[in-house]
């Protein structure tokens, strides 16, 4: 362990960079973006992070953690829960901007092979807890049913973004609604 001002240090620039990533994509978390957005000295992100991938890879932790928190949190209908939980919170009434970033960071993840085993253990979180929200519900989906249920929310949204429909949430609940 580190000391306390070297762990402050390193939680800044996670947090800067999750911030980043979240309001900018992948190609926002930048050795220099980072610095500036934490006020530390540029020199710091590779003193933290042996590389850039290294930096991203807790960014994309920091960020995944904290929506997974954010969706725990959540109280509500169970198909607005789980589009909040697939498409982001930000998606209500039509925060394409937000939706765009979402699907950019689980699509991007998949050219990071180094992301591979955090996306797998953070896609368990998520199933474990849309399987908790749907069960809640009266709509309780076995392992596969759920894995299906989220692929046609996926399928709606990217067939609305080819369609450059302004609310692709909107396609997204259409899609849910008939499968629940």
């Amino acid at each position: 362990m580190g000391t306390p001002k070297g762990e402050r240090r390193r939680h800044e620039l996670i947090t800067a960079a999750a911030a980043l990533l979240r309001s900018g994509g992948f190609d926002a978390v930048r050795h220099r973006a980072v610095a500036e957005k934490a006020g530390l000295p540029l020199a710091s992100t590779t003193y933290y992070f042996e590389s850039l991938d290294e930096l991203v890879l807790a960014a994309v932790e920091r960020t995944s953690r904290d929506e997974l928190a954010e969706g725990r949190e959540l109280r509500g209908d169970a198909a607005e829960l789980v589009l909040d939980l697939l498409l982001g919170p930000e998606s209500r009434g039509g925060g394409l901007d937000a939706v765009l970033l979402r699907y950019e960071r689980l699509v991007g993840a998949g050219r990071r092979p180094y992301l591979a085993p955090l996306m797998r253990e953070l896609r368990g979180e998520l199933d474990a807890l849309l399987a908790d929200i749907l069960t809640h519900a009266g709509h309780p989906h076995d392992e596969v049913a759920l894995r299906d249920l989220v692929s046609l929310v996926d399928g709606a949204v990217i067939s609305a973004l080819i369609e450059a429909d302004p609310d692709p949430r909107a396609a997204a609940r259409e899609v849910l609604l008939r499968h629940l």
